[in-house]
């Protein structure tokens, strides 16, 4: 990842910290592994504790301030905690792979 995509997923996190209990953050896709074009959007990883309609609302307008201010067009993927240890979505395949590389920020 580019020192540029560091800064504003950094940016992001920090944004997201005061809004909601973040459990874990990365970047993944083609901006983690280093081969976006400048097209690409930022793909972000973003497990929280819990989530309701509001939080999901705050957060969505949090990602695309951050991406407006930064030129960049962010993609969050959220999950609960929950939905990562207990539902069929701790083996699919996009985890897996976030798991596998996707950049802890």
């Amino acid at each position: 990842m580019n020192e540029k995509d560091r800064a504003i997923a950094e940016q992001l996190k920090k944004r997201l910290s005061g809004i909601v209990q973040l459990v874990d953050f990365k970047v993944f896709g083609s901006r983690a592994r280093g081969d976006a074009d400048e097209y690409s959007d930022l793909d972000v990883f973003i497990e929280v504790e819990t989530i309701d309609a509001a939080l999901q609302e705050a957060v969505s307008e949090a990602v695309w301030e951050v991406g407006y201010q930064n030129y960049t067009v962010i993609s969050p993927l959220i999950f609960t905690r929950h939905e990562l240890e207990r539902s069929p979505l701790r083996v699919s395949p996009i985890v897996r792979s976030i798991a596998e590389e996707g950049v802890a920020v």
